[in-house]
């Protein structure tokens, strides 16, 4: 305990199993849901907790894994002799990071949330002070799962795993999450009792309730919602955990003040932030690190990501916004039209099939329908800037580096590899010849040769 009296709190999560139903090269807990590794979503709500410090148990050669979790500490797993054993993979970091309640989480569990967890922590810190506080739900099938058995006054008395549980056990439906808040002053000295003598030969966690009420301590349930304890261990549950990830998400949305026309076909992600008064139309994606302001209107089938947008801004329908895009006040992004690392100064429009990427766009710019800035020479990637209130004409590629000034403007099916002056005109294209009466003579030429061929068939 703090000296404030604050109780103290160290989490273990463990992310060592190897996720095999997956099929995949990549860990099972960096498997994304909502644009975030599921192992993520679990730190950011320990995160949300305030937990005071948190490791996360992976599986020898998991480097990958190890990186991705930094800062945050890791332990190995060596063998997985089971969920008992994972833990005390972490007793080093425990050792030495002592704390009043010790959290077991789940790197495949993303779903689990703030309030569920103060709730277990409550029970914990409560007059009762049980030695271990048990997150129980009620799935649809129980079956698999083990079995939380309640004496008559409700206090816990054993897990059951499904294997090892008698008939009369299997018909309690109450089940384990697996998710566990333990007495950290006794934690170590209860995993360390925990034997293998079960169906599967493996230390389970479980065993713990048992241990602890053995030495006199009381074991507790606080029962959650079985969405939040879903556990992701193949592509169906992981597409599974991306519906209700996504519900929740929609539903923040609207809470905030968005309008979503068709709510199951917007796709968020973790972190997509919504001002008031956004409208969203159909079948509209959102990657990471999107920031959208007040009075925004996003039109069908856009795909949005790593941009900021500010107020009055329309986008779409049809349109990308890659990273990097950051739209000033009152832009019109059309359909068709890709902006990527790219800055659009207040009022500017692109409103039909045009590129621009890797630019600076001044205010009240007009680029007309298939514009392209051509940043790329297949070496580097340089900058297009243009002025306040240019004017782009249709068709025109713009060839990096170049600047045109403010006020300019390019004729329609230029290519512009030289610095255009503020308030100059720049054109490109050759000059226009006409042969008076060709097309006639021509089209009457065809048409006797298509008669012609028709007579000698």
């Amino acid at each position: 305990m703090q000296a404030d009296g604050k109780s103290t709190t160290t989490a273990v999560v463990l992310a060592a199993g190897l996720g095999t139903r997956m099929k995949s090269d990549l860990p099972k807990v960096l498997h994304p849901v909502a644009g975030r590794p599921m192992v993520g979503h679990v730190l950011a709500t320990l995160d949300g907790i305030g937990a005071d410090h948190a490791v996360v148990v992976v599986g020898d050669g998991m480097d990958a894994l190890a990186a991705a979790v930094r800062p945050h500490a890791t332990a190995v797993q060596k063998e997985r002799l089971g969920t008992g054993h994972a833990v005390l993979a972490a007793r080093d970091f425990i050792q030495t990071h002592p704390a009043d309640d010790l959290i077991v989480l789940y790197g495949d569990t993303p779903l689990i949330t703030t309030d569920t967890l103060r709730a277990m922590l409550a029970a914990r810190r409560s007059p009762a002070r049980p030695g271990v506080v048990v997150l129980g739900f009620e799935p649809a099938d129980p079956g698999p799962y083990g079995r939380l058995i309640l004496d008559g006054d409700g206090a816990l008395t054993a897990i059951v795993e499904a294997k090892d549980a008698t008939s009369e056990q299997l018909a309690v439906t109450l089940c384990n999450s697996g998710v566990m808040v333990i007495d950290g002053a006794r934690a170590l000295d209860w995993l360390d009792r925990i034997g293998n003598r079960n169906a599967k030969g493996e230390y389970y966690l479980t065993d713990i309730v048992a241990i602890a009420r053995a030495d006199g301590a009381a074991a507790a349930v606080v029962i959650g919602d079985a969405d939040e304890v879903l556990g992701v261990n193949s592509r169906v549950e992981l597409a599974e955990a991306e519906t209700i990830a996504q519900q929740r998400l929609r539903a923040r949305a609207m809470a905030g003040g968005a309008t979503l026309i068709d709510p199951q076909t917007v796709y968020l992600s973790w972190d997509t932030e919504l001002g008031r008064d956004v409208v969203i139309g159909p079948n509209v994606v959102f990657g990471p690190g999107v920031r959208i302001a007040d009075n925004v209107e996003i039109r069908a089938f856009c795909h949005i990501e790593g941009a900021t947008v500010a107020a009055g801004t329309v986008i779409g329908p049809f349109a990308r916004l890659r990273p990097g895009a950051d739209l000033g006040t009152g832009v019109h992004i059309g359909n068709f039209v890709e902006i990527k690392a790219s800055q659009l100064g207040e009022g500017t429009k692109v409103n039909h099939l045009s590129y621009v990427g890797d630019s600076i766009v001044g205010a009240g710019v007009n680029i007309g329908a298939g514009t392209i800035t051509c940043n790329y020479d297949g070496h580097v990637k340089s900058k297009t800037v243009i002025g306040d209130h240019a004017f782009i004409g249709s068709n025109t590629a713009l060839v990096a580096p170049v600047t045109v000034g403010a006020g300019a403007i390019v004729g329609a099916g230029s290519a512009i590899s030289k610095n255009v002056a503020a308030g100059a005109l720049a054109v490109t294209r050759a000059d226009q010849k006409e042969v008076k009466g060709w097309a006639d003579r021509f089209n009457a030429k065809r048409r006797k040769d298509k008669q012609d061929r028709k007579k000698e068939g």
